[in-house]
């Protein structure tokens, strides 16, 4: 039923590429893409990851290599069967910029937090290395939530 996911935080340079290739790697018959809310305000559009969460990642064995930052559009949106955001305040926002995308916009910490409570996943970006180990822990267990539905 969802085939095609896309996932979004506000730049496309940190959490939702990781998240993007997470997902490509454990649901390989998937669809997957990533975009940010405010990739071109901020001057990021067409960036590559941030390279402290590529580090991150390639710690944790994730090879992030061909990535390039880009906008949410409403083709985008269009394409998707599920939109993933990383904070409750990204879910209002697309929902003002794209009212049809409010069905099937969901938290990726949709099932993270206790009594199965959604859980915003924090922005690291210009923060610690703790900062982008503490997020890409919870972007893995998010994942793997989300993987262990998606099935």
């Amino acid at each position: 039923m969802f085939d095609k996911i896309l996932v979004v935080c506000v730049g496309n340079i940190c959490r939702s590429p990781t998240a993007e290739h997470m997902l490509r790697a454990r649901l390989p018959h998937k669809h997957v893409r990533s975009a940010g809310l405010a990739t071109e305000k901020s001057g990021l559009a067409g960036n590559g990851i941030d390279a402290q969460a590529k580090s991150i990642a390639a710690q944790h064995g994730l090879m992030i290599e061909d990535h390039v930052a880009t906008q949410i559009s409403n083709d985008l949106v269009k394409w998707a069967d599920l939109v993933l955001v990383m904070e409750q305040g990204h879910r209002e926002q697309l929902a003002r910029m794209y009212p049809e995308a409010r069905g099937k916009t969901l938290l990726l910490g949709n099932w993270l937090g206790a009594k199965h409570e959604a859980k915003d996943i924090p922005d690291p970006y210009r923060k610690s290395d703790e900062a982008f180990i503490f997020v890409y822990e919870l972007l893995e267990a998010a994942v793997d939530s989300w993987v262990n539905k998606l099935n």
